[in-house]
Parts: C-alpha cells; structure tokens; sequence
C-alpha cells in the first residue's frame, strides 16, 4: 500500500484529496469473450454520437472519457456531459501545454461542470528539461522514453488508480493512418473497452457541432509526443 496525492477540479475550485491506492490493483481484461465487439460495432455503426456514448454507460458504469483539452475537444466533452454530467474526464496534463491550452481547460471545466481527474508526470518539467535538453526530437531515441515518462506512465497510473472498464476517447479516422484502421469499439491493449463514438467524423461536422451548441475551441494546443500532427502520441498504439 502506498499514498498518492489525486488532484481534481469541479467547477474551477481544486480539491486535493489523498487516497490510498492498492498497487496491485487491476482493471479488468476486456476481450472478445467478455464483450462482443464485433455486435457492438454493427450496433454502434448505425448511431448517433451521443447514442453511443448512452451505449457506453450501459456496458459497464465505470466509464473514464480522456481529452487533452486541445483542438475541437469540446465536442465530446459536451456530449459526454450531456449524457452523464457527472462523468469521469482524464486529463494527462504533460506540463507542456501552452497558456492559451490551461485558460481554455479552466474555462471549459468551469462551463461544462466538469468532474476531472488531472494526473502528471512523477518528474517535474523543469527537470527533464535539464536532464533532457529541452524535448527530445522525434527521431532521437530519447524521445520514447520522454513519451513513456510525459504521457504513458501518467495514463496508466490513472487506469490504475480510477479502475475504469470503458474508455471512452474523442479520436477520428481522418486524423492519422493508424486511426483509420480501427473501429467504434475496440479491446485496448492494457484491458479496457475503448470506444470513440466520434471516430466516423470529420472536420465539417465537429466544425457544425461547436457553432450549433456555441462552445470554444483550442487553436493554440501544442502535444509535445506526437509533435506532427498526423503522428500518434502513444495512447493509442500502446494503451
């Protein structure tokens, strides 16, 4: 057994809570056996967003959405929110993020009511910059395990301690190659359902969903893993 401090925000107030966290504890296995994927995604297919993040919720009632608060990210925190107000949002705050990026999750969370769970790197910036030069360039070998340290160790730890079955991300097919190869409903690789109810749209429709429901945007994100836009950050190849 070991302490860990969990920072979370409602409604822009911090509240620092500390909580004693089993370190064997696990999320459950999602396989093929325990959920049929492949009648999820018929189902799924035929749904509007929000029907399948309602879907979601029906599969298990641990459900996690992560955002990184970046471009068009607003979208499916509202429509998480407006299915489930109290839903369980993770933010992997790398430390890296731009001014523009906090004043906008400060603002979201406030307008939307957000129940957040922000987890960090256990090395503070500062000091992996010293250590590392400032951030390592994609094609150096150190640029994995800055990855592993800014963005996949923060996750898991999160998986760890909010034990969620259902992983509900905001990724579209259009984004990048690898994305365009999944589906709705996929089984992750470190055990949770992964669902992204928003995988089938594009541009003009996220575009659409902002403007009708008057929500912001975050022009200024800046994702110091993936670094090209159409490169993965890790999260998806790797979680």
């Amino acid at each position: 057994m070991f302490l860990i401090t969990i920072i979370s925000f409602r409604c822009s107030e911090l509240d620092v809570r500390t909580a004693v966290v089993n370190s064997e504890r696990k999320t459950k296995p999602v396989s093929s056996e325990q959920f049929d994927l492949a009648e999820l995604n018929s189902r799924m297919g035929q749904m509007a967003a929000e029907e399948i993040i309602a879907e979601a919720y029906k599969v298990s009632d641990r459900v996690m959405t992560s955002t990184t608060f970046g471009h068009q990210s607003a979208a499916i925190l509202h429509m998480v929110t407006r299915v489930n107000p109290d839903a369980t949002i993770l933010w992997i705050d790398t430390g890296y993020n731009t001014s523009a990026t906090y004043r906008f999750a400060d603002r979201l969370i406030e307008r939307l009511n957000l129940n957040v769970e922000i987890y960090a790197p256990s090395m503070t910036t500062t000091r992996r910059n010293v250590l590392m030069g400032g951030i390592p360039e994609v094609e150096d070998p150190l640029h994995e395990e800055f990855t592993r340290q800014v963005k996949l160790e923060p996750f898991e730890r999160a998986t760890r301690n909010l034990a969620p079955e259902v992983w509900i991300t905001g990724i579209r097919r259009e984004q990048t190659a690898f994305r365009q190869t999944l589906q709705i409903a996929s089984s992750s690789n470190n055990g949770l359902l992964k669902i992204a109810p928003l995988l089938n749209w594009d541009q003009a429709q996220l575009d659409a969903y902002l403007l009708e429901h008057n929500l912001p945007d975050e022009q200024d994100y800046f994702d110091p893993t993936k670094v090209h836009e159409a490169r993965e950050c890790g999260l998806q190849t790797r979680m």
